[in-house]
């Protein structure tokens, strides 16, 4: 395979937001855990703020606009991805309560202890755990909520394969433990943190995404770019049905002292 060597980071952002625009969701994850998650979180009113960071289409932030009170605000690099997040907020006549806008996750153009619950699913490894739950903090009420999703080892040795390519991925990758002492080291109590079930990385992510594969290649037929993408994507899949007991995505759930 000619992409094994190949980090995402290589990938035009552009190409990669052409692609997942017509996939439900842009990472592992399901409605069910984002609701098990909420549940952990109990200081929501219909005045509270919430926002959602990173919120691509906004699979996520739908859930939790059924599933909470409050307005919510969701955040995201690609036009493209707001575009579709503010039409399906409409389509579910949730555009009264949930926003979408344009913003950089390190570089948020909002009002200091404006929120009262900071989410964000499958986005902070792009900013950086460590910084980017320092940088939020600053956003967040005093006893106001976090919620991340990030991928984390399981274990504390793994196979090299996989090693050197979720290091690749995510530089910072680390045990949940550590990843709680960072949580606690940057001013938060852990409330909880709970790995995500198989299915959202299987049934919710990399099956949906094999149709949207051959369309995409179709579309652009000869063009090696795109080629190596898919078989990037292709390989990832692979890689987590090879070595699922050693990593996924956990759920890290913090209280803002």
């Amino acid at each position: 395979m000619n992409d094994e060597n190949k980090s995402i980071h290589e990938f035009d952002m552009n190409l990669i937001c052409e692609y997942f625009s017509q996939l439900e969701r842009q990472g592992p994850g399901s409605p069910e855990m984002t609701v098990k998650a909420l549940n952990f979180i109990d200081n929501l009113t219909a005045e509270s703020q919430i926002l959602d960071l990173g919120c691509g289409t906004g699979g996520q932030t739908m859930v939790l606009a059924q599933h909470a009170p409050g307005k919510i605000t969701g955040i995201d690099l690609f036009p493209k991805f707001i575009d579709l997040f503010n039409a399906n907020a409409a389509k579910l006549n949730l555009q009264d309560r949930v926003k979408g806008m344009v913003g950089s996750m390190d570089s948020l153009p909002l009002g200091n202890e404006e929120f009262d619950l900071i989410w964000s699913e499958g986005a902070i490894a792009n900013t950086g755990f460590e910084k980017s739950l320092n940088y939020w903090k600053g956003f967040l009420k005093k006893g106001g909520y976090i919620a991340v999703t990030y991928e984390s080892w399981f274990t504390d040795e793994r196979p090299a394969e996989i090693g050197k390519w979720w290091l690749d991925a995510v530089p910072e990758i680390d045990t949940i433990g550590h990843n709680i002492s960072i949580m606690q080291k940057a001013g938060y109590v852990p409330v909880t943190a709970f790995t995500l079930s198989e299915n959202c990385w299987t049934d919710n992510y990399f099956i949906p995404q094999k149709p949207r594969q051959e369309e995409f290649l179709k579309e652009h037929a000869g063009n090696k770019t795109v080629e190596d993408f898919i078989g990037f994507m292709r390989q990832e899949a692979e890689l987590y049905s090879k070595y699922k007991a050693y990593y996924g995505y956990v759920f890290y759930i913090g209280r803002k002292i």
